[in-house]
């Protein structure tokens, strides 16, 4: 077999059965009894024989794909992907991604999903407009996951990004802080909707309501600490789990201690604030709900559903080692 990849009839051969029978066990369809399934998954393995799944798709009249585009800029977008898998394999459909990158536009990216039939999109944390937006929406399904002002044609599933700042403040001001800074993410999507609820929020706790410019990244974040130490705050909210980072990380190689000197507060609840050696307190979108709720949302829209809708889930704290009572 060296050399050419192996075929149903490469199967049924070494099996003892016929090429039908290996495409019902192939297929996971009736018709099969449990031990000739056994004999011809066995025979499969040791070939190496995998399902051609481009020929599949060629001769059905649905792909049952769900395109997922993301960013590879986001860690937070890799668990999103990650619950989406599971999501979609509960309903039936698998997963096509697409990824957003340096050189490698948005466009581009749905692009991509669409050449390769995908039924409908997941596009999370969408930069393009809403008429750009519109027009993939006039031809298949179209979710956008972490932004919701995308127009009515799609349908949207979001975070409250407003509740969740809401609820950071919250927690530093009961512990004492009233020197809150916010380190922003700048045009990224949800960064303008958070730096406009910190300052709602500052206001509302009778507290000046200081932003510094961030972005996405430890980068952004590391630059925004060495700022911050001209003027320390008790505690900093960051615009996602990565600034967070190199806030934490400036202020370290400062000689600041955290919580002590200062509170680092992140947002994502992604994996980097989770690691044992880090310990972040920060704001959780739930990505596993957000990611469950846009695939049925996909789903049920090419089964049924003619409306778009907008799902929005409110975000909890999860408070760590890196907030404590405000220094003196």
């Amino acid at each position: 077999m060296t050399g050419k990849r192996p075929t149903l009839m490469d199967v049924a051969e070494a099996a003892g059965v016929s090429r039908a029978l290996v495409s019902i066990v192939m297929r996971d369809a009736p018709g099969a009894s449990d031990a000739t399934r056994l004999k011809v998954r066995e025979a499969a393995r040791t070939l190496g024989y995998r399902p051609d799944s481009r020929a599949r798709l060629l001769r059905s009249s649905r792909t049952r794909l769900l395109g997922v585009s993301f960013s590879t800029a986001h860690a937070f977008h890799a668990e999103i992907v990650d619950a989406a898998y599971a999501g979609a394999t509960l309903r039936g459909y698998d997963i096509a991604l697409s990824a957003v990158a340096k050189g490698r536009p948005e466009e581009r990216a749905v692009e991509s999903l669409l050449d390769l039939g995908c039924e409908a999109l997941i596009m999370i944390s969408p930069t393009l407009g809403e008429q750009e937006l519109a027009a993939y929406a006039a031809r298949l399904p179209v979710v956008s996951l972490l932004r919701d002002d995308v127009g009515d044609t799609l349908d949207s599933v979001s975070s409250d990004d407003h509740a969740g700042i809401r609820i950071a403040i919250e927690h530093l001001t009961s512990l004492g802080h009233r020197r809150i800074a916010h380190v922003d993410g700048g045009e990224t999507v949800s960064g303008p909707q958070r730096r406009a609820a910190f300052r709602e929020e500052m206001v509302r706790h009778g507290l000046d309501a200081r932003v510094i410019s961030g972005g996405p990244t430890e980068e952004d974040g590391l630059r925004a600490g060495h700022e911050l130490q001209a003027e320390l705050p008790t505690a900093v909210v960051a615009f996602n789990d990565r600034c967070a980072l190199g806030v934490w990380e400036s202020f370290r190689a400062a000689g600041l201690r955290v919580p002590e000197d200062v509170s680092v507060l992140g947002y994502d609840d992604s994996q980097f604030a989770r690691l044992s050696y880090v310990q972040l307190s920060s704001i959780s979108q739930d990505a596993p709900l957000l990611a469950r709720a846009a695939v049925d949302r996909a789903v049920d829209r090419l089964e049924g559903s003619t409306s778009a809708a907008h799902l929005v889930r409110t975000p909890h704290l999860v408070a760590r080692r890196t907030t404590g009572p405000a220094s003196a």
